[in-house]
């Protein structure tokens, strides 16, 4: 085959193969959180080996105990600066309210358009830390924990499988998206470990089971 011919076959086929390319990235979710990358199954397993296991109590529980949302940075508040990590495409007005972009809520696989449908989840639920030591701690360190963009304990999803969790843990729910279960628990035991926060007998068993199938 002349040179010429064979260069230009090779050009026709890098061309289609970057519009397959290109139509794959378009047939994908719109948007895909980005929780911070919990730490892998085996460092997990050691983590929750090591964590006290011990009775719940949520004698005193108020959301307020723990300010949340509080400024990032400029206008952008934590749940704000979440909507924008996590989200394609997002436009801010001037005050860091998302006017418009997409979503897509890892715990259940749908694909949000308006922030209005977005909730940011705490991947350990306000209640489930005080009932499992944040109880003891100061207004401060509960307000770190309910900001934390280091650790993966904030991540934008649909309100509605937010508000299916609740403050659920694993024993009584886990995201409906089978393939996201694994890095679930594993943000779940990190950020229990991070904080030196208790498991009771239950969520452990089931933290277990789960990890051992990552």
């Amino acid at each position: 085959m002349p040179k010429f011919y064979a260069r230009r076959r090779l050009s026709i086929l890098a061309a289609l193969t970057g519009l397959i390319a290109s139509a794959a990235l378009f047939n994908s979710p719109a948007a895909s959180a980005a929780l911070p990358t919990p730490v892998s199954a085996a460092t997990a397993r050691s983590y929750l080996a090591s964590l006290t296991v011990t009775a719940e109590n949520r004698t005193g529980y108020n959301r307020d105990l723990f300010p949340h949302w509080i400024t990032i940075s400029g206008t952008c508040n934590a749940r704000e600066t979440v909507l924008k990590r996590d989200g394609t495409n997002v436009v801010t007005d001037a005050s860091c309210a998302s006017i418009s972009g997409s979503w897509y809520s890892v715990y259940d696989g749908v694909t949000l358009t308006a922030s209005s449908g977005v909730d940011i989840d705490h991947v350990i639920p306000l209640a489930e830390a005080w009932d499992s030591g944040a109880s003891k701690w100061t207004t401060a360190q509960r307000q770190a924990f309910a900001n934390d963009l280091t650790r993966p304990q904030l991540i934008a999803v649909s309100a509605s499988s937010n508000r299916s969790k609740g403050d659920k843990d694993p024993a009584e729910w886990v995201p409906s998206q089978s393939s996201y279960r694994c890095t679930y628990v594993r943000a779940w035991v990190q950020v229990k470990y991070y904080y030196n926060l208790s498991v009771d007998s239950t969520e452990k068993s089931a933290l277990q089971g789960y990890l051992a199938n990552c």
